[in-house]
């Protein structure tokens, strides 16, 4: 969430990043009028509070008619106090109610408009002219099926659409790239975790997937837990309601888990092979910071991203995503795009998102000062999200006769081989 300071001194920035994101700016002034009647209620509430101490010691002192008096008002006073109590509760809970709504409010620089008005902010690599080659590619579903390294029917007979099993050679790829992430991870100065796939509401809600992403969000009504989407959101709430030293920032955690995704506004979308899923394990950066360190590890989470991907040796393009298009928490994010031969087009491989202190306020993490606390900020990045990955190995790297050549930074976590080879 915001700081609620904000509301106060910054009231037009608010509306003007909530018109930005095509969001509702009638929100702030609801919540300006919300905090309005909080602080309004709280100021009534300690005021009868303080009476009732007063006229509770004048009571030990007074005689007569004067203590009669006092123990009327006192009976009185108690029934206000009960019911200003109660006032304050209500308008609390309203003021939570509105800012768990409010997103985060989105930079000044960020590109406007919708999803289409991305800008590309670079080109990495080329794509390979087939053509020029001699033959057409295959998709990566053909390909995982000669390989034996894909079976869609048997993961549609077991779980459903949308489920898949890798097999063979496709379980090895996926396990060659988890190694290699994790490795390089490891070098650039992350601590690698595996998280718990289940979380309370409290960690979903803390990171922003119980707003505009709770569609696609799988629940367990008989626990009330949650499937995470992305280790992002366990990586959160790792250190919720806690304080941190200054001089452990900044903490870089890399986490390896399955994720959940109901995928409900895709119907009819990519339902073909395993770019659009509803299981699929990803590699994720995470980074606790000091927020004015933020910006600069933002651009840092990117090349990190830009290293894994040009390691395999794909085509690739980096995009900055226009502000009607950012997650609730995001006040920045970059999304990378690899390159798809058959799809003829650049599809989203991996995003980083620099969340500033919106998803600390709302967990609660905090770094010690010199005048007390602050909220730290929150950074992530998709560092592989293996069925896409997968996808774009397979296709960039096919040869002729269905084979497929393992980029040289794979090979060592393959037992050196240099190429997946057909098995049907």
């Amino acid at each position: 969430m915001i700081d609620p300071k904000l509301l106060r001194t910054q009231p037009d920035a608010l509306r003007a990043a909530q018109e930005a994101r095509g969001e509702s700016v009638q929100l702030v002034d609801e919540l300006i009028a919300a905090d309005e009647s909080r602080r309004s209620s709280i100021a009534a509430f300690e005021a009868l509070r303080a009476e009732q101490k007063t006229i509770g010691r004048e009571v030990a002192r007074a005689k007569g008619d004067e203590k009669v008096a006092l123990i009327t008002r006192t009976k009185t006073l108690s029934a206000q106090v009960k019911a200003a109590e109660s006032a304050v509760n209500q308008a609390a809970e309203r003021f939570d109610e509105l800012m768990l709504a409010l997103p985060n409010p989105v930079f000044a620089d960020v590109p406007r408009g919708g999803e289409d008005d991305f800008v590309v902010v670079s080109t990495h690599g080329t794509p390979r002219d087939f053509a020029a080659e001699g033959f057409a590619p295959r998709d990566h579903l053909e390909l995982g099926e000669l390989l034996g390294a894909i079976d869609m029917a048997r993961g549609t007979k077991v779980s459903g659409s949308r489920f898949y099993f890798l097999t063979g050679q496709g379980a090895l790829l996926e396990l060659a790239l988890v190694n290699l992430a994790m490795a390089k991870a490891v070098e650039w100065g992350f601590t690698p975790i595996l998280p718990p796939a289940l979380v309370k509401p409290s960690a979903m809600e803390g990171t922003g997937f119980l707003g505009q992403a709770a569609q696609d969000v799988y629940h367990l009504p008989a626990d009330d837990l949650y499937l995470v989407g992305t280790s992002e959101v366990a990586l959160a709430a790792f250190h919720s309601d806690e304080i941190l030293e200054p001089t452990a920032l900044p903490l870089k955690y890399a986490g390896f888990s399955p994720c959940y995704r109901r995928e409900a506004g895709s119907y009819g979308k990519d339902t073909k092979g395993i770019f659009r899923v509803h299981w699929f394990d990803k590699v994720e950066m995470f980074v606790y910071c000091h927020p004015d360190e933020a910006d600069a590890l933002h651009r840092t989470l990117l090349d990190f991203e830009k290293d894994f991907i040009t390691s395999l040796e794909l085509p690739f393009q980096v995009l900055e995503v226009a502000s009607g298009d950012l997650g609730l928490s995001a006040a920045r994010k970059f999304d990378c795009y690899g390159w798809i031969p058959t799809q003829g087009r650049y599809r989203e491989i991996t995003s980083t998102s620099n969340c500033t202190t919106f998803q600390a306020r709302r967990l609660n993490i905090r770094m010690r000062t010199e005048q007390g606390t602050e909220s730290v900020a929150t950074l992530n990045g998709t560092l592989c999200a293996m069925t896409r990955m997968i996808i774009l190995l397979l296709e960039n790297h096919q040869q002729p006769d269905g084979s497929v050549r393992i980029p040289a930074a794979l090979r060592p976590y393959l037992a050196g081989r240099e190429f997946l080879t057909p098995v049907n």
